[in-house]
């Protein structure tokens, strides 16, 4: 059995798993969506306009505000976004599911069994290999 070879099979498994699927459809709506594009514009743009401002020697703190509340209204905008909220959403649920994945692999190359590990929690089940207080 070649180790590598099963980390790819994994990483392929990953790739048609149900929750890697929807965050990469709701990475392509976010992408898709104009709307959304042009805030990201709009705030990348002026992130980089803050950052120039602040770098001068005779920088100007009001057009430094009016930058910086400009750039908030953009971000909010951005985060109300429903492609945005969705993307956001199915990213974290990924996140977590890999991290899960990651615990169970770790856990296992420290020797620990990994059908006993508790890839919400990374507990092995063994109180010796743990700093948490659980008990």
């Amino acid at each position: 059995m070649d180790i590598v070879e099963l980390a790819r099979q994994l990483g392929a498994a990953m790739q048609q798993d149900e929750v890697y699927v929807n965050m990469r459809t709701a990475e392509q709506a976010s992408e898709e969506d104009k709307d959304l594009c042009e805030l990201m514009e709009e705030y990348n743009t002026t992130r980089l306009a803050i950052n120039y401002e602040a770098s001068k020697a005779d920088r100007d703190d009001s057009k430094m505000q009016e930058l910086n509340k400009k750039m908030r209204s953009a971000y909010a905008k951005i985060m109300q976004n429903e492609h945005m909220k969705e993307y956001n959403a199915a990213k974290v649920k990924f996140e977590t599911k890999l991290q899960a994945v990651l615990g169970i692999i770790q856990s296992s190359a420290m020797g620990e069994d990994p059908y006993t590990v508790n890839p919400e929690t990374g507990c092995t089940g063994s109180c010796a290999t743990c700093g948490s207080m659980c008990n």
